[in-house]
């Protein structure tokens, strides 16, 4: 798989207590093998659903979503999907918590276990594969999800708000972080983010979609250098792409000032 998703007029309305909520009224997204995207807008406009709908997690209403030309019908299992919430197994090490995702597929583990290590490592956290989750940082748990979503090389990784519950410097960590793996690796990136500045720093393109149900406002393309370090957002280049964004949010009443 090399990781190419195709949103193709895709909508989602949600049926409850006899009545039709549309949560998504129709998004058409093209995102190639290797890019790294966000969506950003409203809460509530449809962001984490469009992307369990992309993960076959949760049915499309009208449409397709295509992973490398398939129809997305199941649960995709060779995908990579990071919560915001770490989720992870308390009676469970750091490096059995990474191999969750592998134990399913019943391959022998001890061809993942130095790679669940190696993993760790990349992010910081060599020396604590043998800890538990009470042991670690709420970024700590956070980087071993990231890598739990990576141990089976994914050509897709789908993000839903994964650095919204951290502080602020473990977040630009870990946005470093990822921006590592993701040119080391190049995997396919859908990411769902509330902060304008993260979406323009990690991203090719950011995807501004309107209030629910939603439909896609707007598409920025991001041409800031690669590699990118911290310093890039005290651009003027930078700045702009993130005002751009904020007039988008006000022109749709979202914000008010």
């Amino acid at each position: 798989m090399s990781g190419t998703i195709e949103i193709l007029d895709a909508g989602k309305v949600y049926e409850a207590r006899g009545e039709s909520i549309p949560a998504i009224a129709s998004v058409t997204l093209i995102v190639r093998a290797g890019q790294f995207v966000s969506l950003v807008g409203a809460s509530g406009c449809g962001k984490s659903t469009l992307l369990t709908m992309v993960a076959g997690l949760v049915p499309v209403s009208r449409g397709e979503i295509r992973i490398d030309g398939q129809t997305v019908t199941r649960p995709q299992t060779d995908i990579g999907f990071v919560f915001q919430d770490p989720v992870l197994l308390d009676w469970r090490r750091a490096v059995d918590n990474v191999l969750i995702s592998v134990e399913a597929r019943k391959p022998p583990l001890r061809d993942y276990r130095e790679r669940a290590s190696r993993l760790l490592q990349n992010v910081g956290l060599g020396g604590f594969e043998n800890r538990y989750p009470y042991e670690l940082s709420g970024g700590m748990r956070q980087r071993v999800s990231i890598c739990r979503a990576l141990i089976h090389d994914p050509p897709v990784l789908l993000m839903d708000e994964p650095f919204g519950a951290l502080d602020a410097l473990t977040r630009e960590q870990l946005m470093l972080d990822l921006l590592k793996i993701w040119q080391e690796r190049k995997k396919t990136v859908l990411f769902v983010t509330h902060s304008i500045s993260e979406a323009v720093f990690l991203s090719d393109r950011v995807v501004v979609l309107s209030p629910r149900p939603a439909r896609v406002h707007e598409i920025v393309t991001i041409d800031l250098p690669r590699p990118r370090g911290l310093r890039v957002q005290q651009s003027l280049e930078f700045a702009a792409y993130r005002d751009r964004i904020l007039d988008t949010f006000k022109a749709q009443g979202i914000l008010r000032e």
